[in-house]
């Protein structure tokens, strides 16, 4: 089973929209269980006693335009622990990427990257939150994980 973690800042936006919208595509490639795909965040921002904030209402919306639920999901810390637990560590942008090293005390088995690194054209997804462009965020979702799907099959054979 290859198990991937998306990660970005606050696990509102852009990491629960790449888990989602991967789980879409795996189950629609029939391989869903061969993956485990969650999300987690590199900061406390959107965690208040314990509790995580739910996926930020523009970014659901924008996945439920595609057919796309994220019901139930709240935010999570990433935690050390974890780097034993996932075969993948995928950031959204190069402060992710920074943040994401840290918690996990550096990346000495290789599993740190980017979601766009798995695309043509290499760059960080830009953060809505900021931006308020769910719509390109989106696009880019769907391109990084189009591009770590045909990576992953490849690797299955």
């Amino acid at each position: 089973m290859i198990k991937i973690l998306f990660v970005c800042h606050g696990n509102i936006c852009r990491s629960p929209m790449c888990e989602f919208v991967f789980k879409d595509m795996v189950a629609k490639a029939g391989l869903s269980e061969q993956f485990h795909i969650e999300s987690r965040a590199t900061h406390t921002d959107e965690i208040w006693n314990g509790q995580g904030s739910p996926v930020y209402p523009p970014a659901k919306a924008k996945m439920t335009e595609h057919g796309i639920s994220c019901d139930g999901k709240r935010a999570q810390l990433l935690q050390y622990s974890e780097y034993s637990r996932f075969d993948y560590f995928i950031g959204m942008d190069s402060e992710n990427l920074y943040a994401m090293r840290r918690i996990l005390h550096g990346d000495k088995d290789g599993k740190v990257s980017l979601l766009l690194d798995y695309s043509n054209h290499p760059r960080d997804v830009a953060d809505p939150w900021y931006t308020r462009d769910f719509e390109t965020t989106y696009r880019d979702v769907v391109e990084g994980c189009k591009g770590l799907l045909d990576y992953l099959k490849k690797k299955m054979g």
